[in-house]
C-alpha cells in the first residue's frame, strides 16, 4: 500500500467506526424543544425537479435532502464524512476499488427495501447511457466520473448488503463526492413506476415523506415514522413556501407566517439582527458568484474581450453596495477558505481606458452590443442577481459595451446556461458540494464538464491535464499545487469575472431550535423543532 492510501484508508478507517445505531442520541439541546408541530420554510424559488440525481440547484436540493439519502454524509457544519446509508467502507490499496457495508432493516417510503441491489440501480441508472431510465442529464455525476460511465468501471451487489464500486482509476474526492445530494437513494420500483414522472413523486429513505407539491406555491414533506434512525425527525410537518419577493419573505418571518428563511440582502440581514424576534445565522461562505463569458461565441471567443470585461468591471464598489460586510470581492474560481487557492494570482485592476485599448486590440475600438442574463431568484452568493446585473451594465457601457439584461424562469434559466444557448454574459454561481478543489475548478471550469456546470464553456488543455491529474493523487499537498497552477492559466484565459464570495445567511423565529447552517448550502430540517 502506498504511503498516500494508507493515510487514506486509515483515515476512511476512523470515520467508518463512528457508530450510528437504531437507537441515536438526540441533539444537546433537545430538552428544551418540544416535539412535533409544522414548521413553514420561506423559498425565494421553488424546485426545479425532486429528481436528486438530474437537478443541480439549491432550492430543488433544499427540499430533496430531506426525502433521498447518500451512501455517507456530511457532519454537521463541516465538510467531514461520516456514515449514512452505508454503515462502513474500505478502499483497496490502488484506490480503485470501494465496498460498502450497508445498513440493514431500511425501507423507502413506499415499503420497498434498501439493500445493495437498490444502489446498483440507482448508480447504473446514473451511469449507462444505455439504461432505460438513464433520462436527464445527470450533470453531477458525469463531472465527478468525467462522462458516462466515466471513470466507473463497474457497480455490483457482492451480496444483499454489500457493495462494491470498481473505478478505472483513483478518484481522491470519490467519498466526498457520494455525501452530496446528488446521489441520493432512490426507490427502484418508484422509478419504474412513475417514469418520467419520477421527478414530482419522489421516494427515498429519508427521515420525511413527500406529501404534495403545489408548484410556485408550496411544497409539503411528512414524518417518516418508520424512520431508521430513532428519535427523528423532531418535526411532525414542513411546509416549504414559494416567496419570490427577498422583503416580503422578511415581512412573514417578521409577522410569524414563515419560521425560517433564507435569501436576503445586507440591509434585510441588519434589520433581523436587531430584531429580539428573530435570530441571524451567519457562515464564512464556500461559494463564488461570477459572471461567466460564452467563449465560444463571437466576440467572447477573442481572450483579449474577455480580459476586457474584467478590467471593466468595479469589483470592489459592486460588493461594497450588494454585499457591505457579508461578502469579499473575488479574484480567483474557488473560495480563500479552500485548501488549494493560489493567493499568489493577481487579479485584473480596474482599468476602463486599458479595457477600451484591449477592445480596440480585438477590433471592436467601438465596442459592442451582447444579453446579459441574470438569475431570477435570491441564491447565496447573489442575493440580487437584477441589481448586480444593473451595476455591471453601468460598468460595461463605459468601454463602449451596451447590453441588454434578460432574465426567465430559474429552471429555463439553468438548463440553457448549461447548454451554453445565451448569447454573450451569464450571472451565476456555486456553493461547493464536498469542500475539494476538485469542485469548483474542475466542475465548473473542466472541459469535460462543458455541456454541465462549465457554462462557459471553456477549454484549455494544459489546465484539463492539470485537473484530472489531480483526481488521482491522494497527497493533499501534490493536489493543491497542481490546482494553484491551474488557477494562474485560468486567470490568463478570463473565461469569468469571479465577482464575489458572499457569507451564507439565515434567518429564523427566536423559538426556532437547532436550525444550522452547512458550509455546502445545505439547510437541513432534521434536528429542528421548537423551543417548549
Amino acid at each position: 500500500m502506498s504511503t498516500g492510501f494508507r493515510r487514506l484508508a486509515a483515515g476512511l478507517a476512523a470515520v467508518a467506526t463512528i457508530a450510528l445505531g437504531f437507537t441515536v442520541a438526540l441533539p444537546a439541546d433537545a430538552q428544551e424543544m418540544r416535539r412535533g408541530g409544522t414548521l413553514v420554510y420561506g423559498k425565494p424559488k421553488d424546485a426545479v425537479k425532486l429528481d436528486p440525481q438530474n437537478v443541480t440547484d439549491g432550492e430543488s436540493f433544499d427540499v430533496t435532502r430531506h426525502i433521498f439519502e447518500n451512501l455517507v454524509q456530511f457532519v454537521d457544519e463541516k465538510t467531514e464524512v461520516r456514515p449514512g446509508l452505508a454503515e462502513s467502507w474500505s478502499v483497496s490499496n490502488d484506490g480503485k476499488t470501494w465496498t460498502f457495508k450497508l445498513r440493514r432493516g431500511v425501507k423507502f417510503h413506499d415499503g420497498t427495501p434498501f439493500n445493495a441491489q437498490a444502489v446498483v440501480f440507482n448508480f447504473e441508472r446514473m451511469a449507462y447511457e444505455n439504461n432505460p431510465y438513464h433520462k436527464g442529464p445527470f450533470s453531477y455525476y458525469a463531472s465527478f466520473f468525467n462522462g458516462y460511465p466515466g471513470d466507473l468501471e463497474k457497480v455490483y451487489a457482492a451480496d444483499e448488503h454489500t457493495v462494491v464500486f470498481q473505478l478505472k482509476k483513483p478518484i481522491a474526492p470519490f467519498l466526498s463526492n457520494l455525501a452530496t445530494s446528488s446521489f441520493g437513494i432512490m426507490s427502484p420500483e418508484s422509478v419504474k413506476k412513475y417514469g418520467d414522472d419520477i421527478f414530482k413523486n419522489p421516494v427515498g429513505t429519508g427521515p420525511f415523506k413527500f406529501v404534495e407539491w403545489v408548484p410556485n406555491e408550496r411544497l409539503v414533506l411528512e414524518k417518516n415514522k418508520d424512520y431508521w434512525d430513532r428519535g427523528k425527525p423532531i418535526l411532525d410537518r414542513i411546509i416549504f413556501r414559494t416567496i419570490p419577493e427577498n422583503s416580503v419573505r422578511v415581512l412573514e418571518l417578521e409577522k410569524g407566517s414563515i419560521h425560517v428563511m433564507h435569501g436576503f440582502d445586507t440591509d434585510q440581514a441588519l434589520r433581523i439582527r436587531q430584531n429580539k424576534d428573530l435570530k441571524l445565522y451567519t457562515q464564512t461562505g464556500m461559494n463564488v458568484g461570477y459572471l461567466a463569458m460564452q467563449t465560444e461565441k463571437k466576440p467572447f471567443d477573442d481572450k483579449r474581450v474577455r480580459q476586457a470585461i474584467n478590467m471593466a468591471v468595479n469589483k470592489q464598489a459592486l460588493v461594497k453596495a450588494l454585499y457591505g460586510e457579508f461578502g469579499n470581492a473575488a479574484k480567483n474560481p474557488m473560495p480563500p477558505v479552500l485548501w488549494g487557492y493560489n493567493d499568489a494570482v493577481q487579479d485584473y485592476p480596474y482599468d476602463p481606458d486599458r479595457a477600451k485599448k484591449l477592445l480596440a486590440d480585438a477590433g471592436y475600438p467601438n465596442g459592442f452590443k451582447s444579453e446579459l442574463w441574470a438569475m431570477p431568484v435570491a441564491r447565496p452568493y447573489m442575493p440580487d442577481a437584477r441589481k448586480a446585473a444593473e451595476a455591471l451594465q453601468a460598468d460595461l457601457r463605459k468601454i463602449g459595451v451596451e447590453t441588454e439584461i434578460v432574465t426567465m424562469d430559474w429552471g429555463v434559466y439553468l438548463e440553457r446556461t448549461k447548454k451554453g444557448d445565451y448569447n454573450g454574459l451569464a450571472l451565476l454561481g456555486w456553493t461547493g458540494d464536498n469542500g475539494d478543489p476538485d469542485n469548483f475548478i474542475f466542475t465548473l471550469l473542466g472541459g469535460p464538464s462543458r455541456g454541465g456546470n462549465n457554462i462557459a464553456q471553456y477549454r484549455n488543455p494544459k489546465v484539463d491535464e492539470l485537473l484530472l491529474r489531480a483526481q488521482t493523487l491522494t497527497d493533499q499537498k501534490e493536489r493543491a499545487k497542481l490546482y494553484e497552477q491551474a488557477q494562474v492559466l485560468i486567470k490568463e484565459d478570463a473565461p469569468w469575472v469571479p465577482l464575489v464570495h458572499s457569507t451564507q445567511l439565515g434567518a429564523s423565529r427566536a423559538n426556532v431550535v437547532n436550525y444550522k447552517l452547512h458550509p455546502v448550502g445545505a439547510h437541513l430540517l432534521i434536528n429542528v423543532g421548537f423551543a417548549k
